[in-house]
């Protein structure tokens, strides 16, 4: 009984502490710069826009579809079971679609 108050409460109060310790070290970071009179907005990073999380999203969700389409066509044709078959077959092609995701996005990217 104890145990199942005591093992939330402490993950609760963990995830707040180091939230807490953070928040604090990165606020007397920023403290130190002003003092010294350094503008702590120079070192902070830019954001880059990632414009391609779209295509990545689009290419494995139509890979996990093919690889449930091929699974079904599997189960029904063949002797291989059904979870496998499914699961496999979805991995498989969504993983296939990431690949392709990177491939495309790759290309897209300006040289440095």
């Amino acid at each position: 009984m104890l145990t199942e108050i005591l093992v939330p409460i402490s993950v609760f109060a963990a995830s707040f502490g180091i939230v807490y310790v953070i928040v604090t070290a990165r606020n007397r970071e920023k403290m130190a710069m002003i003092e010294k009179g350094i503008d702590p907005k120079e070192f902070m990073a830019k954001p880059k826009t990632n414009n391609n999380g779209i295509i990545k999203w689009a290419l494995l969700l139509v890979g996990v579809g093919i690889g449930l389409f091929l699974g079904s066509v599997l189960d029904t044709y063949t002797d291989i079971p059904e979870e496998p078959a499914y699961f496999a077959c979805a991995l498989l092609f969504g993983g296939l679609g990431l690949v392709g995701a990177f491939l495309i996005t790759r290309k897209s990217e300006p040289k440095e």
